[in-house]
């Protein structure tokens, strides 16, 4: 069992990657192995999970579909894991808070900078993903709370937060470069690189709503982190949406540009999600720190 959970562990880590190389590395472990223990469990479900090409690897339609009901397995299994080995060793587990954007600066990295200044011993695991993928980790109990844009389906406890300006990363010699904001339809006339994870999907859905579709949109989607993404956007091959938490993030040669819409600037809303029955002696002080950094906000939200 040990070793067929390892697997599928694996198998989630080599999908988060074009590159078995990449993913190997990740691993800590040889190519060799990771190629080996992949092909074993496709031999073992009779099915071909991954498409291997010169080019990389990427899922097939039927192992997206696997992976995709295996993931909330092998995060449940973690959570198990983590929850007794920290008991035993007679610590507390850290606060797993589950983001969607970057935080390489803005608000989200101010406010865990303030809670590690009030608890020297603050200890915190940052879970990544996009919305709804987070929030059914949320509800399953795998993380203990989530800051992402407001909205979507969740029936506990919401606390509303900060809002973000939308920004877009330009090439640095691209003619929007000598602007001081950009409108959206100037975006629309450009490719669009976005990742399909994050926070990407409400970019592309507040932009389509704009440009009445998506099939107007010229968007081209890319499976690399954020830092990837932005070196395409330095090396020419298009403008890239972000919110402003993602500016810290210095690339060569991109520079950064307010994204406005006909009534002024373009802004996606924030909040913290949790559920009321979670018992991490770290959530209320998460809780009472944003509440006291957002007081005009946490009037309308009831108490945790």
């Amino acid at each position: 069992m040990n070793s067929e959970l390892r697997d599928l562990k694996w198998a989630l880590v080599a999908s988060r990657h074009r590159s078995l190389r990449q993913a190997a590395e990740t691993l800590n472990t040889r190519q060799s192995t990771l190629s080996r223990r992949l092909h074993d469990l496709e031999c073992e479900l009779g099915v071909d999970l991954f498409e291997r090409t010169t080019g990389g690897t990427k899922l097939t339609p039927v192992g997206r579909e696997f992976l995709d009901a295996a993931r909330p397995i092998v995060d449940e299994a973690d959570r198990l894991f983590l929850t007794f080995k920290t008991r035993r060793n007679g610590g507390r587990r850290p606060l797993r808070i589950g983001i969607c954007s970057s935080l390489s600066a803005g608000n989200l990295r101010e406010t865990l900078a303030e809670l590690c200044r009030q608890i020297a011993d603050a200890d915190v695991l940052l879970v990544d993903g996009a919305k709804e993928g987070l929030l059914g980790e949320l509800a399953a109990g795998a993380i203990d709370v989530a800051i992402l844009t407001s909205g979507g389906r969740w029936n506990d406890r919401v606390l509303p937060l900060w809002g973000e300006r939308v920004v877009v990363a330009v090439p640095g010699h691209h003619p929007l470069n000598n602007r001081p904001t950009i409108k959206w339809r100037e975006l629309c006339d450009n490719r669009i690189l976005l990742t399909r994870s994050g926070i990407d999907s409400e970019l592309e859905q507040l932009l389509s709503v704009k440009a009445g579709g998506s099939g107007t949109l010229r968007i081209s989607y890319q499976d690399v982190s954020l830092d990837r993404l932005l070196s395409l956007v330095g090396a020419g091959y298009g403008v890239a949406p972000l919110l402003e938490g993602a500016v810290g993030f210095v690339c060569p040669g991109v520079a950064h540009r307010e994204l406005h819409g006909d009534c002024g600037q373009m802004r996606l809303q924030f909040a913290a999600y949790w559920k009321e029955t979670n018992s991490s002696p770290m959530l209320q002080p998460f809780l009472d720190l944003l509440r006291a950094r957002y007081p005009d906000l946490s009037v309308s939200a009831t108490s945790g």
